[in-house]
């Protein structure tokens, strides 16, 4: 099902509801809306398989957007909104983008970008006037709210984040069907979650990342309502759980892990009993924080891995993962290999690059190479994000790290995760990252970036505190030889680490540390 439907049966039922402001968009204004930005982007020539994009904040206009390129055959592209004018431009030129959809927040951003995409023919501002863009609403205005006579389905085309090099668009053929004949996260929403009707789903991440809109959509495809939260705060996501009481939502470990760290006294405040299933992903969560979360909340997380690329999709649920904690479950889309250094499938419990077979079909954009470069050496077809893994005698997924981050110290390979899962979980750390650094004797040395607690201050003290804390949990060739603290790290919102920008002011260097 689609808003359409919705709004004819439920018009008045909230879609959308912001959750710092409590602004509310009904269904059938969600439903009109769109209608009309899908009849502008038709009145101005796109056609089916143009692509259009969005520049934004969490906004109420967000959704709307979104579903008028779903509803009219477009390829849409949700920009993340923290990126730089060239990056901006990059993807807008990649892409092929016609149109693009920003706000005065991102206005001057958004506008040096187009100097370098001139394929944007129609750029358009949600909110004041600005002679640098077409408004959004004098524009929407004079179009019929009346849904089009037909209706292809659109597609998602996202970028990957670009943590360890260029984003890459994500393509997948459209169906050729209607918007109206459903679309396959509703399957999995409905299907696997319990979601319906009823669900009241928060979302506390930004709504660029596949995640999040993915599952915003869903939820508006089978007629619940979202909560989405302008910026994640802690002690706010509680509280809009308590006074909505909402049944369902989605996590990343890094907002576990500032829920954790707040005084006892403030975890307690909040009712979080409506909650039914919370959902994470995005990064691996540490073992004692996902043990704490459920003794906090009860058996409501489940967990599942996968990528924007969707060439497969594990999940693990909450009783299955208290069985065998720290897996990432099994395959529900596609099939899992593990291969190793010798292009061979690895044996249970041997860890080596995850690879999914016989998963839906997609292609990077411009980049036949990279599409390529994803495939296993053994010419299967299977495809990779990159991760390293291992399965258990029963099938069972465990993550180790990612394979460019993985550390080869005097010929040892180091996954950085276990050390960060590890020092996390001190008090005085807020968060951690571990890389590489090089080595005139091991080829390289273990080194953390450590971002304190509020109120601790770095000195030798703390750094010998950390050094013995992790010798007292893994093995002592594992743990940093060096440490440096930062006042923040480079984390993106949604949980992804930008750990290049890190590494690399090392690596960059002529002299060896």
């Amino acid at each position: 099902m689609y808003p359409g439907v919705h709004a004819t049966n439920t018009p008045d039922k909230p879609a959308l509801i912001m959750g710092g402001t409590g602004e509310t968009v009904t269904y059938a204004e969600l439903d009109e809306r769109s209608n009309r930005l899908a009849r502008l982007w038709r009145d101005q020539g796109l056609s089916t398989g143009d692509h259009v994009a969005i520049f934004s904040e969490n906004t109420p206009e967000y959704l709307e957007v979104m579903w008028a390129a779903l509803r009219s055959g477009l390829y849409i592209t949700t920009i993340n909104s923290y990126l730089s004018a060239e990056e901006v431009a990059y993807i807008l030129q990649d892409s092929g983008s016609r149109s693009l959809v920003t706000t005065p927040a991102k206005a001057d951003t958004a506008a040096a970008a187009l100097g370098d995409a001139p394929g944007v023919t129609l750029p358009l501002l949600i909110g004041e006037a600005d002679k640098r863009f077409e408004s959004y609403r004098d524009a929407t205005a004079a179009m019929s709210g009346e849904r089009l006579d037909e209706e292809p389905a659109g597609e998602m085309m996202l970028y990957s984040s670009g943590t360890t090099g260029r984003p890459k668009g994500i393509k997948r053929p459209l169906t050729g069907q209607s918007v109206a004949e459903g679309m396959m996260i509703t399957a999995l929403l409905g299907g696997v979650f319990g979601m319906t009707d009823d669900t009241t789903y928060l979302s506390p991440a930004p709504l660029y990342h596949s995640a999040p809109i993915g599952f915003n959509l869903g939820v508006q495809a089978l007629g619940g309502t979202t909560i989405v939260m302008e910026k994640y705060d802690p002690i706010e996501a509680l509280g809009l759980i308590e006074s909505h009481g909402a049944t369902h939502s989605q996590w990343v470990p890094t907002m576990f892990i500032r829920m954790l760290k707040l005084p006892e006294e403030q975890r307690n405040a909040f009712d979080v009993s409506s909650m039914q299933v919370a959902v994470h992903a995005a990064a691996p969560c540490p073992v004692e924080v996902k043990k704490q979360m459920m003794d906090w909340w009860g058996p409501v997380l489940w967990e599942y891995y996968a990528g924007t690329e969707l060439n497969g999709f594990c999940l693990v649920k909450p009783d299955e993962w208290l069985e065998r904690p720290g897996t990432v479950g099994k395959p529900l889309i596609g099939e899992i290999h593990i291969v190793d250094e010798n292009g061979e499938e690895a044996a249970p419990g041997e860890a080596g690059t995850i690879y999914f077979g016989e998963g839906p079909d997609y292609e990077y954009h411009n980049a036949p190479e990279k599409t390529e470069s994803a495939k296993d050496p053994g010419g299967h077809g299977w495809t990779t994000l990159g991760d390293v893994g291992y399965l258990d005698d029963d099938g069972w997924l465990f993550l180790t790290d990612r394979k460019a981050f993985m550390i080869i110290s005097g010929g040892v390979n180091i996954y950085p995760q276990e050390i960060e899962d590890c020092l996390v979980m001190h008090p005085k750390v807020a968060d951690v990252a571990v890389f590489g650094i090089p080595d005139d004797e091991m080829g390289e040395s273990v080194m953390a970036a450590i971002q304190l607690a509020d109120g601790c201050e770095a000195d030798d003290d703390l750094e010998a505190e950390l050094r013995s804390f992790t010798r007292e949990h893994i093995a002592g060739y594992k743990c940093p030889k060096r440490y440096e603290f930062l006042d923040e790290l480079p984390r993106l919102p949604t949980g992804k680490l930008y750990k290049r920008k890190l590494r690399d002011q090392y690596w960059d260097r002529d002299t060896k540390i």
